[in-house]
């Protein structure tokens, strides 16, 4: 193998308790990487049905790597005889069981969140980090109700991930995000952008005169 990724992802799989999950940062290409035999292992996974979970997540989370990463989530069992913790009961029964998730993973795509706090690096917000665990503990029926959510989530099926070959790539099952309905006129947003669009090249061909005359004094003609 060229790198230890499914090593990892087998050893800890392995080592997982009875009704056990874990959480995995690994590089994007884990999701898809068919070198070294790696798209067998991560078949053999997922027919083996200990993926639970996949979250995508934006490039520059880290100090010492700006590239993107993903979270691989691995659970032992996945019948539903887990049970709920006690801070997510909220007043429900003791020993509630989790959802039965079997032949079914979760789909995140987290690319498009977090704000830039430097040149080089980005942070999740507190609220985009309660987003995608909330939608994860709904979806494994911890609390609240799941839902697929086009762009951000999906549930989906054992046959759905087949067909795209075992790849567990966040986008190929999330969709596009809805966009919200635009009630304006076509004509009428056309002549608004238009406008808009001949301020700003008025706007640029002065900012070009500006310049030509700033290098012209430093000797520097155009």
């Amino acid at each position: 193998m060229g790198n230890a990724n499914y090593a990892w992802l087998q050893h800890i799989a392995h080592h997982l308790a009875p009704h056990g999950v874990a959480g995995v940062v690994l590089a994007n290409g884990s999701m898809s990487s068919q070198q070294s035999g790696e798209g067998d292992i991560r078949k053999a996974m997922i027919e083996a049905d200990v993926v639970d979970c996949m979250v995508a997540l934006p490039g520059q989370l880290f100090y010492s790597t700006q590239i993107p990463a993903c979270l691989w989530f691995l659970a032992r069992n996945r019948v539903g005889a887990g049970l709920v913790p006690a801070r997510a009961l909220q007043g429900q029964p003791q020993g509630l069981p989790l959802r039965d998730r079997r032949n079914e993973i979760l789909f995140i795509d987290a690319r498009k969140m977090g704000v830039l706090v430097d040149r080089t690096r980005r942070e999740l917000t507190d609220e985009e980090i309660q987003k995608i665990a909330d939608t994860y503990h709904a979806w494994r029926g911890e609390a609240g109700e799941y839902a697929d959510v086009p762009g951000f989530c999906k549930a989906a099926t054992l046959d759905e991930i087949r067909k795209h070959g075992h790849v567990l790539t966040p986008g190929r099952y999330v969709g596009a995000e809805v966009l919200e309905e635009d009630d304006e006129a076509f004509d009428e947003k056309m002549r608004r952008l238009t406008a808009q669009l001949g301020e700003q090249m008025t706007r640029g061909a002065e900012l070009d005169v500006v310049i030509r005359d700033k290098l012209k004094g430093l000797g520097y003609e155009i």
